[in-house]
């Protein structure tokens, strides 16, 4: 596994890039033609995003810093 993000900048930028990513899945869906693994994949992606937030809220730079 690689080294994590400890900058806030860049942090903010990854979680950017997420959430594009995650609106173009989004945008590329077929009301139509989604099925219910496609809505589950969807909540998986939100569930990611989530868990990502809360490892940028406390990062290692910031223990240091207390």
């Amino acid at each position: 596994m690689g080294k994590g993000i400890t900058d806030k900048q860049e942090q903010v930028v990854y979680m950017k890039e997420r959430l594009n990513m995650f609106l173009e899945v989004l945008d590329a869906i077929e009301p139509e033609n989604t099925e219910l693994e496609d809505i589950d994949r969807l909540i998986a992606m939100v569930d990611e995003l989530d868990e990502k937030m809360q490892q940028f809220k406390v990062t290692p730079t910031d223990e240091q810093q207390k």
